[in-house]
């Protein structure tokens, strides 16, 4: 085992000039972000990188800039500005081949800043809430240090690491994990879950994220039967499911009767059922999100979510025009598996319209907007509306399917923009 001591201790192998991985979602180590972050007037250009975190950033505040600057594989809320002030910025990649850039040493990383359960008797600890690319980090970086957090779940897979491969060990307090609870479907989401949930066929594997549309799928399907997990995470919703004897995994050609993730996001609740539980295996986000491995999952199907489609069937899910909103996720490593798998489908969920009134089905993209998925992957698109099956579809098809199931105020400049269009 390596050296116990303490955060602020521990920090002191972050030397100027290195690239420090922070473990992502609930499991962000505060006490280590925040050691790191006091060290900032004897640091310069420290690369941060990470995927989504909860909790604070401190280190992306723009007094922070000439000691830290954040190098994101995915943008959380907290560090949404400064990618817009230009104090941190984005690496477009697939999910999956995040681990693929720390191993291959496309990234290399010096320290990695890691929470982890205590360890078991055999001296194994677990990363928790969160295997994604973290344990991809675990393994290349030249610096390990560990923060032993209580309430961290032991969660079983490939997250299961011996204490011995960590450089610095942190005895930390019992900080409760960063709870992520999203407000309950409203008339819309639930009228889009009820849509969804009828695509769903028993026996199906699902892949879904979090939020309020993913928690309505998952509300409808109660009478559903042997349905399989295989997503990149996964919430309180599941939960209902099991307990019912909706979701068994018992069709599953990989892994049966388990749930399978990279990563776990929600309440204390969520937390406390993957602590120790033999029927959730948390995998390296490489395996979790291999399309090879996906399409082998007979009737597998992806949930996903776009900011905006064109009448063409081009997906952004990643900018507000030329503004980066969050990053291209897994959305098309799973788009793609399920469109492969021998009963697959893969699913686009979204209101007609954002909170706003802006609509979301548009004649063309932002400019400056990213396309996440292209047309040609795209099959099921989902509204409160109703559904538009793509797939085969020429241009024209598309776009009477689109306006079909955009908002009834939007359809006729939608038509008029697709007469323009294709004269």
């Amino acid at each position: 085992m390596g050296t116990t001591t303490t955060a602020a201790e521990a920090v002191k192998c972050i030397k100027s000039g290195d690239r420090v991985f922070i473990h992502g979602m609930a499991a962000a180590p505060q006490p280590l972000i925040q050691a790191m972050t006091d060290r900032a007037p004897e640091l310069r250009n420290v690369e941060i990188v990470h995927l989504h975190t909860e909790g604070p950033a401190p280190y992306s505040a723009p007094e922070m800039a000439e000691s830290f600057f954040v190098n994101n594989l995915f943008i959380g809320a907290n560090v949404r500005q400064a990618v817009r002030d230009g104090r941190a910025d984005y690496v477009p990649v697939f999910l999956s081949e995040v681990p693929v850039l720390f191993r291959q040493g496309v990234l290399p990383l010096d320290v990695a800043l890691m929470t982890v359960a205590p360890p078991d008797s055999h001296g194994y600890v677990s990363l928790g809430v969160s295997v994604d690319a973290a344990l991809a980090a675990v393994e290349s970086a030249k610096i390990k240090i560990a923060l032993i957090n209580p309430n961290m779940p032991y969660t079983l897979g490939d997250g299961c690491v011996p204490l011995s491969m960590f450089d610095y060990v942190v005895e930390g307090d019992a900080t409760p994990l960063a709870s992520h609870v999203g407000a309950d479907p409203d008339d819309v989401e639930r009228k889009i879950g009820t849509l969804v949930a009828g695509l769903v066929e028993d026996g199906a594997t699902l892949q879904m994220g979090i939020g309020a549309i993913p928690n309505a799928v998952l509300a409808a399907l109660t009478n559903h039967k042997g349905l399989g997990i295989h997503t990149e995470m996964f919430s309180d919703g599941v939960i209902p499911l099991v307990e019912k004897g909706v979701i068994t995994g018992e069709h599953k050609s990989i892994h049966p009767f388990r749930i399978v993730a990279g990563f776990v996001s929600g309440s204390e609740k969520i937390y406390r059922f993957v602590d120790r539980n033999p029927q959730v295996l948390m995998r390296d986000i490489a395996f979790v999100n291999d399309t090879s491995v996906i399409r082998k999952l007979n009737k597998m199907t992806a949930i996903n979510s776009a900011i905006e489609i064109d009448l063409t069937g081009q997906i952004c899910a990643d900018s507000i025009g030329g503004t980066m909103f969050s990053g291209v996720g897994g959305q098309m490593d799973f788009v793609r598996g399920a469109s492969l798998s021998k009963g697959g489908k893969p699913i686009f969920a979204l209101p007609s319209r954002t909170a706003k009134g802006v609509p979301r089905i548009v004649p063309f993209l932002k400019e400056g907007a990213g396309v996440v998925t292209t047309r040609a992957h795209v099959h099921w698109v989902v509204t409160e509306y109703g559904v538009a099956d793509l797939y085969g579809k020429n241009l024209r098809q598309r776009a009477k399917a689109l306006i079909e199931i955009a908002h009834p105020d939007d359809r006729a400049a939608l038509e008029e923009a697709a007469a323009k269009r294709w004269h």
